[in-house]
């Protein structure tokens, strides 16, 4: 029959709990990944849509930018899998940690074979939603809307200095109080 240590236990604890802020981690990344896979998703279903009603000459660069967000797609796929597999690498480590307490074998070789594939496969992961990050870039229509953004941006700040400066003049303010409010 089997008889439990509490120090053992409370050793295998000690070592779990690095782990299991690293899956607090990693939940956090997967959830940025699959809010990314999602706006890659909602962008695609935008351009399908200005497919049916698209000129010729509009008619090649949606093509594009659809097949550059399907790479995209699956490149964040390929992340959220990996990342999901370091996830379930780490609960391994935490097992095995827990069974070599309880069962008194020495863990030391796994937990760090499966910790070094944990990470492996984080580290793919990452880069998998970097390169996503990358092909953004080489999408037409995606920059064609950055720029009407900055430009909204900017019209935006410009029309709302206007209305302190109005307000301040209809108010009779001087012109120090202009530069003090407009910094």
């Amino acid at each position: 029959m089997l008889e439990f240590s509490d120090v053992a236990v409370a050793h295998a604890i000690e070592l779990a709990v690095a782990p299991v802020f690293l899956l607090t981690g990693i939940g956090a990344i997967l959830a940025v990944m699959t809010n990314r896979l999602g706006r890659v998703i909602d962008r695609a279903r935008v351009l399908e849509e200005r497919l049916e009603g698209a000129s010729p000459e509009s008619l090649a660069t949606l093509r594009g930018d659809l097949a550059v967000l399907s790479r995209r797609a699956k490149l964040n796929g390929r992340a959220i899998t990996l990342c999901t597999t370091t996830a379930l690498l780490v609960c391994t480590v935490i097992a095995t940690l827990f069974l070599s307490a309880f069962l008194r074998f020495d863990a030391s070789i796994p937990v760090a074979l499966l910790f070094i594939a944990a990470m492996l496969c984080f580290f793919l992961g990452l880069l998998w939603c970097a390169r996503s990050i990358w092909q953004r870039r080489a999408c037409a229509s995606d920059r064609v809307e950055l720029q009407n953004r900055r430009q909204m941006s900017k019209s935006a700040l410009i029309s709302r200095s206007c209305d302190k400066i109005q307000f301040l003049v209809s108010q009779k303010q001087t012109g120090s109080d202009l530069r003090n409010i407009l910094i």
